[in-house]
């Protein structure tokens, strides 16, 4: 570290709890409540659109849900590189953050609407409000260490603890307790106020951050906030068309039917286009800049970062299978535990996974170092394909427990769609945590920000597919929400899945080629 670097840090005021600045602790209960609010929004979201706003279209209600689902999903990792330029040049990240919050908040109120118009504009304000919180919270966690600070990666953990914490919370209590009980939009309700509570925690403790996040220079005063409010408001308005399919289906009817352009409007949406689009530009922005440097080497990194993505997209196309096709299987073929005389409700599947993550990441964490003391660690592409086997073969638990173990009134046991969601968090564990160091080890210094905004874009993008996924899982085919039509989508899930997986395990050694030594 350059003593330049040392001069500029300076350190949040507020001094240190427990080895960390007292101001980790802050943007922990922020995030802790940011993230309840989400996920228990989250849990209800599919099953709530598909019985309040679609059920007079029969079997073809989970579909429709499964779409609006993949939509909201999507936006929400494509807002995230706008907010943080706004944080950087206009609001400072502490403005942002409760900007944010309270965006997000007004979004999970406006989900209590009885109306579809309302209810996806209020998706769309949480999209907004997202962009500007959760890009931003997670940066200022870096922001609290000097550069080279060992504690840097110790800090980023609990921090990580705190979303998974949020995470396991919220479906108990939005979705299990009060959605169940006194109906979803009450969940809805529950969840906005958790936000109001993560906004009150960063308020408070706002003086434990001091500078750390603070207004840039010539920003200071109310205008910008006005004018960013106003802005994110106006992008909301885009959001909600791009989350509007009905006059994407009007579109479509202008075309003939068959022909590319009615099933591009009419299957893959103007969200779906527009994100393929943005994929392509993106990917050719990489190659083009090799190009122009003349070097080879960069390029090639270029080249396997790409290859990549393209694997992300995958995994969580099958992954984000959680709030969508396995939240209806659970709902209509699941026989869910019995506690003290208490059926437990079947949206507690969202908070397995994010028990496992506490329980395995640990385990994981040991396991890396362990492996390379042992030169047995896989290289990153093989990490990659692991992940993908893992959600491949988590769909192969649910097609053969429906298959062969199924009871006479055509239920499976809670155990089997349980043990899907532990395969599918350790394919979590083996892809996604070392997703993000990989991108900024394979991308140029000065393209870095680029890079990530492209391993976010894959991820929409990887929502949207898991989106339309879902749909034909639970209401596509003529066997429209039938276990044969979750047997025969899920099936061809793990067939695509595992093979693609064997391929980028063989192809390992020549994508470690193209990443000239980066591990």
């Amino acid at each position: 570290m350059s003593g330049k670097d040392q001069y500029n840090f300076m350190p949040p005021p507020a001094g240190e709890f427990l080895g960390h600045p007292k101001a980790l602790w802050n943007l922990f209960g922020a995030e802790f409540w940011e993230r309840f609010m989400y996920y228990g929004m989250r849990a209800m979201l599919a099953v709530h659109v598909a019985a309040a706003f679609f059920s007079h279209l029969g079997p073809g209600a989970d579909a429709q849900a499964s779409v609006t689902y993949g939509g909201f999903t999507s936006l929400v990792y494509m807002t995230g590189i706008l907010g943080g330029f706004i944080a950087d040049r206009v609001l400072g990240y502490q403005r942002s953050i409760m900007l944010g919050g309270a965006l997000m908040a007004v979004g999970s109120f406006m989900l209590m609407a009885p109306d579809l118009t309302t209810f996806l504009m209020g998706l769309a304000v949480l999209v907004v409000g997202n962009g500007l919180f959760k890009p931003n919270i997670s940066t200022m966690v870096g922001k609290l260490y000097r550069p080279g600070d060992a504690r840097r990666d110790s800090g980023f953990t609990i921090f990580y603890m705190g979303i998974n914490a949020g995470a396991l919370i919220a479906p108990i209590v939005c979705s299990v307790w009060i959605g169940a009980n006194y109906g979803y939009r009450w969940g809805f309700f529950a969840a906005g106020i958790g936000m109001i509570l993560g906004m009150l925690v960063f308020q408070v403790l706002k003086s434990w951050l001091g500078h750390v996040g603070s207004t840039p220079q010539g920003q200071e005063g109310a205008g910008p906030v006005i004018k960013v409010t106003i802005g994110a408001f106006l992008l909301a308005i885009p959001a909600y068309f791009l989350l509007d399919k009905s006059w994407q289906n009007g579109l479509a009817s202008n075309f003939a039917e068959g022909s590319a352009m009615f099933w591009l409007f009419d299957s893959l949406g103007v969200l779906g286009m527009l994100l393929v689009l943005l994929m392509v530009g993106l990917s050719t922005y990489f190659i083009m800049s090799g190009v122009r440097s003349k070097d080879t080497v960069q390029m090639q990194r270029y080249i396997a970062m790409l290859i990549l993505f393209a694997a992300n997209i995958l995994f969580w196309a099958l992954f984000e299978q959680a709030g969508s096709s396995l939240n209806f299987l659970a709902r209509d073929y699941v026989d869910m535990p019995t506690i003290f005389g208490y059926q437990l409700h079947f949206t507690i599947f969202q908070s397995v996974n994010p028990v496992f993550i506490i329980l395995l990441a640990p385990v994981f964490a040991a396991l890396w170092p362990w492996l390379d003391k042992k030169e047995m660690n896989p290289s990153i592409p093989r990490k990659f394909a692991l992940g993908l086997a893992g959600a491949a073969v988590g769909f192969y638990v649910l097609v053969f427990a429906i298959t062969n173990m199924a009871t006479d009134a055509g239920h499976i046991s809670w155990t089997w769609l349980t043990l899907t969601y532990l395969i599918h968090t350790i394919g979590e564990l083996c892809l996604s945590p070392i997703g993000l160091a990989m991108v900024t080890k394979l991308a140029a210094p000065k393209e870095t920000g680029m890079a990530m905004g492209g391993w976010f874009l894959s991820i929409a993008m990887a929502n949207y597919v898991a989106g339309l996924l879902a749909a034909e899982a639970a209401g596509g085919g003529e066997e429209a929400g039938s276990l044969l039509q979750y047997v025969s989508v899920f099936d061809s899930m793990f067939f695509i899945g595992i093979i693609i997986a064997a391929v980028f395990f063989l192809a390992a050694p020549l994508i470690n080629k193209l990443m000239h030594g980066v591990k």
